[in-house]
């Protein structure tokens, strides 16, 4: 493909998915910046209490990724009752635990948030906020790997359109109930909580809609639901396992840094909460190009286009790290509006300084990695060696080692965040090496 054609098909994948990876910041960020006007403890609270929509959501992100191994081969092939089985599989694992997630934070929400803080304050808060949003889980279960799986079969509009809707909805219902605006009650951090219930239900019916009357091209159908194709589900479970794993073990790494984090006081808390919304909006369009990255990349190989597939692989790893320094240059250039913007002093103040420059060279490096290991290498099915070097470096150095920084060593809430934030950096020489090997490319399909 010539490269004026190729960025234009990159681009045609990745506007919509960066816009929607942008709007979902926006939800994430609704919350931080009005709570952050309600008080620390409610903003830490939510920061916390969402740590366990975060572990959900990363499961749903390692089912999604799993399967688009070989969803975008299959289309590769337009073989689209395989991609119809392999849906029915995938919202059949993910109702499933929704359930559980809904289960868990509706009756152990305390003890839930005990595990990321042991301030009461900040527990009390996050309990309130748990126990409204504990509904969303099933909700979010069936319209997020719908519209994940159809993302690899190149319809990425859709996505777009409904998590922009549910924006606006949960910023809409947020301001008032938050604030008590309109003679409405002001309910604080339980107004947060009902602003997303809303905007998960909303996702929801517009992704039925869009399922049942206006995509022709891959159906929900009942009894793929209940009847799995065997093989294609040996074949999920071989390609999807070590990605599951991954998502969950990174997922439980990220929220075992948040709880290393929050044993560090509110106002460590509350700055971290600020620098990972930037970190979300910085690499929007990373995740995007990685998204894309899969796509093209796993299409081609299910053509049987070796060499294509190479060059996709060059050009975007190459237009990722370009968008990374972009992003870390974003989070230089507002750093110190946002440490003044949000009214921090002291300890906060000073923390969301450090922290903001600590990430403005770890989305650099994420932009390489999250391309190659969520784009390249899982396009070709290398997705266990993709699961040992994430989850093996983020447990087996930054965690390990934050751990008895904060707690053995007590060293500086400083040095800490910068131990934690050290993976990405170790993980960059062992994806260049397998990048370059080719061992990744590979056609999985039957």
């Amino acid at each position: 493909m010539e490269k004026k054609e190729f960025y234009r098909k990159v681009f045609a994948l990745v506007v919509p998915m960066a816009l929607q990876n942008l709007i979902n910041v926006g939800v994430s960020a609704t919350d931080v910046v009005m709570l952050g006007k309600v008080g620390e403890e409610a903003l830490s609270g939510c920061s916390l209490g969402a740590q366990v929509f975060f572990i959900f959501n990363l499961f749903l992100f390692g089912i999604s990724s799993g399967v688009s191994v070989l969803t975008a081969q299959y289309w590769g092939k337009r073989d689209t009752v395989s991609i119809e089985k392999l849906l029915g599989i995938v919202i059949r694992l993910a109702l499933t635990v929704g359930l559980i997630f809904m289960l868990g934070s509706f009756f152990l929400p305390e003890r839930l948030m005990k595990i990321f803080t042991n301030e009461e304050a900040v527990v009390a808060q996050g309990v309130r906020y748990l126990r409204i949003v504990a509904f969303t889980y099933p909700m979010v279960a069936l319209s997020t790997t719908y519209l994940s799986l159809i993302r690899s079969i190149e319809k990425v509009l859709i996505s777009t359109a409904v998590y922009g809707c549910s924006l606006f909805l949960n910023f809409a219902v947020n301001a008032v109930l938050i604030f008590g605006l309109f003679g409405a009650p002001r309910l604080g951090i339980v107004g947060a909580a009902v602003g997303t219930l809303c905007a998960r239900s909303l996702e929801l019916v517009m992704m039925l809609y869009y399922a049942r009357f206006r995509n022709r091209v891959v159906r929900i159908r009942l009894s793929y639901l209940l009847h799995l194709d065997r093989p294609l589900l040996r074949d999920f479970i071989r390609y999807s396992s070590p990605v599951v794993v991954n998502e969950f073990l990174w997922g439980a790494g990220y929220s075992a840094t948040a709880a290393i984090v929050g044993h560090l006081g509110s106002s460590a808390v509350a700055a971290n909460s600020i620098t990972h919304v930037m970190r979300q909006l910085a690499t929007v369009i990373v995740f995007g190009i990685g998204n894309a990255t899969a796509i093209l990349i796993g299409k081609a190989i299910g053509e049987n286009k070796r060499e294509e597939a190479q060059e996709y692989a060059r050009r975007l790893l190459a237009l990722a790290v370009v968008f990374g320094l972009l992003g870390g240059a974003l989070i230089l250039a507002l750093r110190p509006y946002l440490t003044a913007g949000f009214g921090f002093s002291g300890d906060t103040a000073a923390y969301m300084h450090s922290f903001l420059f600590m990430m403005s060279y770890y989305v650099v490096a994420q932009s390489f990695t999250c391309t190659c290991i969520v784009g390249v290498f899982r396009a070709g099915g290398d997705t266990r060696f993709g699961m040992l070097i994430d989850s093996g470096i983020l447990w087996g150095c930054s965690i390990v080692f934050g751990f008895l920084a904060a707690f053995v060593w007590k060293l500086p809430v400083r040095a800490v965040y910068f131990i934690l934030l050290s993976d990405e950096l170790v993980k960059t020489p062992f994806c260049l090496i397998r990048y370059r090997q080719k061992k990744w490319l590979r056609n999985v399909t039957r």
